[in-house]
């Protein structure tokens, strides 16, 4: 398709991110763009704001991108999705009506890997906890848990989980791992060591940091079961999808003993309810899907979402999401 002639359609930038960036004049030099600075309260108003376009760029998670959603804009032939994860997308329904969706994966990876190591530490060493009491005015001092020396468990070895493993390593621990698609030249260029079970390194780590993508194969992959397998003294971190462990048996863990403590940036519905008893645990630190929110990260994966859009319109499709 010439350059200017594209009708391409941004329904949800809130909170605004892509707004007056070199990224979005890269857009607007494509075609005419349509963009939207609130949140979509209905797939009704989603569809409304994405009929007639030829390319949608999706910002935030929370527009699903449903076969109805797809079906109702017969004139949509790339869907641009800025991060990696691609589950508020319907891949089988867009493959069948000929829509294209690309992605922007490794774009974060050590922003959300950062993360992972700052909610590993800030549990491990009760800063959120220690800062409250300091602040008022107590001066109570207990053990803490040295992370210099103890195992770091890794579930999915992709660019992120490689990272943390490397972070680990940089602050003293050994590191061991789990993945569907193991690659022994990364582990010995990192230095981990890959187990055969996922259940091995769960019984073995002091930490177990979650780093797979969501599929209906990896939904829930953390529950009881494995929960309890882990070392009371074990600490559990995800900067990854909240849908992949059972949130209800994470509580009861953290909360009978289980496990001793966890990290989460991410959690099965977002934002959390305020009334999820999560939060009511004081060995729980909390972030809100926030690991890839730095300038570095947003920035690079704006301009490949809008180098993305680029390619196709130009006829060169890269990261095409299969």
């Amino acid at each position: 398709m010439p350059q200017g002639r594209a009708k391409i359609v941004i329904p949800d930038d809130f909170p605004m991110v892509i707004s007056g960036t070199p990224a979005l004049a890269t857009l607007q030099a494509y075609g005419h763009v349509d963009i939207y600075t609130t949140r979509p309260d209905t797939q009704d108003e989603l569809i409304t704001r994405i009929h007639g376009a030829h390319t949608v760029v999706n910002i935030r998670a929370y527009c699903k991108f449903t076969a109805e959603v797809l079906k109702a804009c017969p004139g949509l032939k790339h869907l641009a999705v800025w991060g990696t994860g691609t589950d508020n997308v319907d891949l089988p329904a867009a493959k069948a009506l000929g829509i294209v969706v690309t992605n922007t994966p490794n774009t974060a990876t050590d922003s959300v890997a950062e993360q992972g190591l700052a909610l590993m530490l800030a549990v491990a060493r009760k800063v959120p906890f220690l800062d409250t009491q300091v602040k008022r005015g107590e001066w109570v001092r207990g053990m803490l848990t040295q992370l210099a020396g103890k195992t770091l468990g890794i579930l999915g070895t992709g660019v992120i989980g490689l990272r943390m493993a490397q972070l680990g390593k940089g602050i003293g621990m050994a590191v061991i791992a789990w993945t569907y698609h193991p690659d022994p030249a990364k582990a010995e260029a990192v230095g981990l060591h890959y187990l055969e079970a996922m259940t091995d390194v769960l019984r073995q780590a002091d930490v177990v940091s979650l780093h797979l993508r969501y599929s209906p194969a990896t939904e829930r992959l953390i529950g009881a079961r494995e929960l309890a397998l882990m070392k009371p003294t074990a600490l559990f971190i995800n900067t990854a999808r909240g849908q992949l462990v059972d949130q209800k048996a994470l509580y009861e863990a953290l909360r009978d003993g289980t496990i001793a403590g966890a990290g989460l940036d991410v959690f099965e519905q977002e934002p959390i309810d305020p009334s999820d008893p999560l939060l009511t645990l004081p060995n729980i630190v909390l972030s809100p899907h926030t690991a890839g929110t730095t300038p570095e990260a947003l920035m690079n994966g704006l301009l490949l979402c809008a180098a993305n859009v680029g390619a196709f319109l130009d006829g060169r499709v890269q990261n095409r999401v299969v």
